[in-house]
């Protein structure tokens, strides 16, 4: 089985010092933002070049706090990307604000600028867009029409930690960056996790103070915030990751190098993810696009061909948020977001993690290979 992702080989290879890292954190008996957190909220900011860390409970808290921090809720509008996990746009609306999709780019699946002055109304306050799959948004630009409306710009980073644009890591450009430690992360925790980064002295008080329920001070309480801490277990083991993680993200970079390289011939068939020549993308994930009017059914034929040959695929994503369920008041026409429709049933995932071995590698690829010849992929 070659599996999407293998968390238990990067254990392996630090066992030893999450172990004891693990049983320092047990006989501290302090569990909860204690020496850990602040420890790793430094070490965390040295390595982005930011001002300030804020741990707290998951990367969907993050982006929720980050608005909250903003003073943005009931009435405004976010302008946000309808191509990612739920968690981006659940976030605008558990703040009380709406969001609004722009359409994509057909090359790297981030937001299209072209479109934000589109999408600007009385309403909008800010802008969120998304790294996806570790490739960053188009930053420049996303600053340059943030900066002539006085819009803020939260980050997610969600599946970028340790990305650049033109030599600046994501997280450290908008007023806010918000991160997850989720265990699949290319930084992940044993569990959930998460934080927000930011260079703002007033907002990083702010995001300090929402993630214990409001409180500068105990008992005192000066608006609601959220019960979300980041505990001493996660923080002690991302500590001990954290030093690895550009070791980790230039080996996913040699993975990608490697499929670009072996699926050259399939090249009439798919196309491998786009990268820009200035920035840095750390794949958290490995995102083909297949091409040709039947992508959809190549597709579903496709992951039935390697899950015989017990290869691990993923789509992400199949449904994009503007017609999830939990938009249907928004009445969005999916005929406004012709790249995202188009995207979503061309994208498949192949499996992508640091210790990916060279001959695992040629068993995906050959597989594919092998499928694409027994699939009548003109039917």
């Amino acid at each position: 089985m070659i599996p999407i992702l293998n968390l238990t080989r990067q254990y392996e290879q630090l066992k030893t010092s999450i172990d004891e890292a693990l049983i320092r954190v047990a006989a501290s008996g302090h569990y909860i933002l204690g020496p850990e957190v602040k420890a790793f909220e430094e070490e965390m900011a040295r390595y982005l070049g930011v001002k300030h860390v804020i741990g707290c409970a998951n990367g969907t808290d993050a982006l929720f706090l980050a608005l909250k921090a903003l003073k943005i809720g009931a009435g405004d509008e976010v302008i946000t990307t309808p191509f990612s996990y739920m968690a981006t746009s659940e976030s605008i609306v558990r703040a009380g604000a709406k969001p609004v999709f722009v359409d994509i780019e057909p090359d790297t699946m981030n937001m299209d600028v072209s479109l934000l002055e589109a999408a600007l109304t009385s309403k909008t306050k800010a802008v969120l867009p998304v790294h996806i799959f570790g490739q960053a948004a188009n930053m420049d630009e996303i600053t340059r029409f943030a900066r002539q409306h006085n819009l803020a710009i939260v980050e997610d980073c969600a599946q970028a930690i340790g990305s650049e644009y033109k030599g600046k890591k994501v997280g450290g450009i908008g007023e806010v960056g918000c991160f997850s430690f989720f265990p699949s992360k290319n930084l992940g925790a044993f569990g959930d996790g998460g934080m927000c980064t930011t260079n703002d002295d007033e907002l990083a008080e702010r995001l300090r103070m929402l993630r214990v329920h409001g409180s500068r001070k105990r008992y005192y309480h000066e608006e609601s915030g959220l019960n979300s801490r980041l505990d001493e277990i996660q923080a002690a083991i991302l500590r001990i990751k954290l030093p690895h993680i550009d070791e980790w993200n230039h080996a996913r970079q040699a993975v990608a190098d490697r499929y670009d390289a072996q699926l050259k011939p399939l090249a009439q068939f798919l196309k491998t993810p786009y990268r820009y020549t200035d920035s840095k993308h750390v794949f958290h994930q490995y995102t083909l696009q297949l091409q040709g009017a039947q992508a959809a059914k190549l597709r579903e034929q496709l992951q039935q061909a390697l899950q015989q040959t017990e290869i691990q695929s993923m789509i992400y994503y199949p449904v994009p948020l503007y017609r999830q369920q939990t938009h249907a008041d928004l009445n969005l026409n999916p005929a406004d977001y012709p790249v995202c429709e188009e995207i979503s049933d061309r994208v498949l995932s192949l499996p992508m993690f640091p210790e990916l071995t060279l001959q695992e590698q040629e068993t995906v690829t050959n597989a594919l290979a092998d499928a694409f010849k027994a699939i009548p992929v003109h039917a």
